[in-house]
């Protein structure tokens, strides 16, 4: 289940209310400038003058929604989840059957490594996801949790249709997150595109793994 909030909506929240619509117009502006920064940079530790200016911003405007660069960080990762999550949902919801939905899932996730317009826009912030956990440890267990939720939902739609049979679906799910996220993070930081085949690979050993509860 989605968080009903998101961090960036969070961060709007602590500014005046009646000026909510020009405060979260600011927000997406500095969000998606510090992708851009990023992405454009090859930069993993942009600078706060970097962020403003390709926002079209002011240092005032920065602090005036987040205390930190690593606040901001944190909103960009939030924020990419969900958009990761739109994404997982889509390509699940094309298959009936729950292991499907599980393949699906691995598969969406590693995409984001093998695509190239994806991996360069998710570099720079997943390099610093363990920075970010240990920082931010609520927000980002709230961040993981996005993702976690659609691949439990998956294995316990496989229990209930007979592919699965002593499934533990809030472990299972904690594993399959695990070596998914790992292994897309791990080729995001070493720069390296997984082949198919690598895909094909990790899938089927999650797969193997859930049939193997049997």
């Amino acid at each position: 289940m989605r968080s009903a909030v998101s961090v960036a909506d969070r961060t709007v929240e602590r500014a005046l209310a009646p000026r909510h619509s020009v405060y979260a117009e600011e927000v997406r502006r500095l969000i998606d400038a510090g992708v851009a920064v990023m992405r454009d940079g090859q930069s993993t530790n942009p600078r706060v003058s970097e962020i403003v200016a390709q926002a079209g911003l002011s240092n005032q405007a920065f602090y005036r929604h987040f205390r930190s660069k690593d606040e901001l960080l944190l909103a960009i990762l939030d924020d990419g989840l969900r958009q990761l999550v739109g994404y997982l949902e889509h390509q699940m919801a094309k298959e009936t059957s729950g292991l499907g939905q599980v393949r699906r899932w691995v598969e969406g996730i590693l995409a984001q490594a093998a695509n190239p317009g994806a991996a360069e826009a998710t570099r720079g912030v997943v390099v610093n996801t363990a920075r970010l956990g240990q920082l931010f440890p609520e927000e980002f267990r709230r961040s993981e949790e996005l993702i976690k939720a659609p691949v439990r939902a998956a294995i316990e739609t496989a229990v209930e249709q007979g592919e699965l049979g002593a499934a533990d679906p809030e472990r299972d799910a904690e594993a399959a997150y695990r070596l998914a996220m790992g292994t897309m993070q791990s080729c995001l930081g070493d720069g390296r595109r997984p082949s198919r085949a690598d895909i094909a690979h990790l899938v089927g050993f999650v797969v193997a793994g859930l049939e193997g509860e049997r």
